[in-house]
């Protein structure tokens, strides 16, 4: 059972992945999807190695201690899910918006660890789910920020040429 749901969220991720990479914030999305894609392997790299959390299925276990499909699929596509539904909204609106995805990633993920074995918890519970999940959203989101930032101190200055 659980590699039919690591393949159906496999197949999911693939397929939603042309629809969040087009239009004129596609720079933005992909340095989104990257940048999570990285920070969430560095984060799950540190959870498994320090024995926190185990994934006992998961592709290229041979290889890999951490699961692909959630760090490097799953999780950059919902932040850019994230992002693009908060794009232009202030904090607290940004806050509340965190919660639609962090609460039910944070309840599936203690669903899935109770019933199934795509995650063994050791040392770990829903809520450092919920921090991990606030913590890497927002870490995103304010990269984001910098870039919005950064794009508008470009676009002010005057050409030299």
């Amino acid at each position: 059972m659980e590699k039919k749901l690591l393949n159906l969220l496999f197949c999911i991720c693939i397929c939603t992945v042309p629809f969040l990479f087009k239009g004129e914030k596609m720079r933005e999305n992909l340095v989104v999807f990257f940048s999570k894609g990285v920070l969430a392997t560095l984060v799950d790299a540190y959870v498994v190695g320090t024995k926190r959390v185990a994934y006992p299925v998961r592709p290229f276990p041979s290889i890999f201690k951490t699961n692909l499909i959630y760090d490097i699929l799953f999780f950059p596509i919902l932040s850019v899910i994230w992002v693009k539904i908060s794009y232009n909204d202030r904090l607290p609106m940004i806050l509340l918006k965190s919660l639609l995805f962090s609460v039910p990633m944070s309840i599936g993920q203690w669903y899935f660890e109770k019933n199934t074995k795509l995650f063994k918890w050791e040392k770990w519970s829903i809520f450092h789910t919920f921090g991990s999940v606030c913590f890497t959203l927002f870490t995103i989101r304010g990269f984001v920020g910098l870039i919005k930032k950064i794009d508008l101190l470009k676009n002010k200055q005057p050409s030299t040429e």
